[in-house]
């Protein structure tokens, strides 16, 4: 139904409720990103964080998964196209959840729950601000694109909040840990 609100999910022909608070949805995002999970262990995750896994059969698992990654794209349907990522979740997360809350003219964090679809609303409507100037900057470097002088000097002055910083696995981490211990 039109400007309805997903609360359960059809798998299998049944409807099975789904945790739909953003607080689940932005876990789920932070498993898929996570270095250290592999990809059965991700979507592991994601379907025992919006349904949970002991309300699905073993021959259920892909249906969920799919209609899962519907739920968290709000709807769209998944073109399987990815660009270079633009914005990260956790170490955006202090200026992401400051200009959700302007939009929503409230701290979001308090409410004890906000839908997904909901939260992401007021995510598609930020506008001009620390945030958006950052995510602008990303992309045009993505793309090779030539940054305004204003962009430069930006980058200049906060590039390690431009960056997005490569997140490591720990035996990663450990290994450079070592070498750079041993290059003194």
């Amino acid at each position: 139904m039109l400007g309805s609100l997903p609360k359960t999910l059809t798998i299998s022909d049944r409807e099975i409720p789904i945790d739909s608070n953003y607080r689940t949805a932005l876990l789920c995002m932070e498993a898929c990103n996570d270095p250290d999970l592999s990809d059965a262990e991700k979507k592991y995750l994601l379907m025992d964080l919006i349904i949970g896994i002991d309300k699905l059969k073993t021959e259920e698992y892909e249906e969920a998964l799919q209609k899962i990654v519907w739920f968290l794209d709000c709807g769209k349907e998944f073109d399987g196209h990815h660009e270079k990522k633009a914005m990260d979740w956790q170490q955006d997360e202090q200026m992401i959840f400051s200009a959700v809350n302007k939009v929503a003219g409230k701290e979001t964090r308090e409410e004890k729950y906000i839908h997904w679809w909901t939260w992401m609303g007021y995510f598609s409507e930020i506008g001009e601000g620390l945030f958006s100037t950052v995510v602008s900057i990303r992309v045009k470097k993505n793309r090779g694109e030539k940054l305004t002088d204003a962009e430069k000097e930006f980058y200049r002055k906060n590039r390690k909040l431009v960056d997005i910083q490569k997140k490591y696995s720990q035996e990663e981490q450990k290994e450079m840990d070592e070498l750079n211990r041993m290059l003194g």
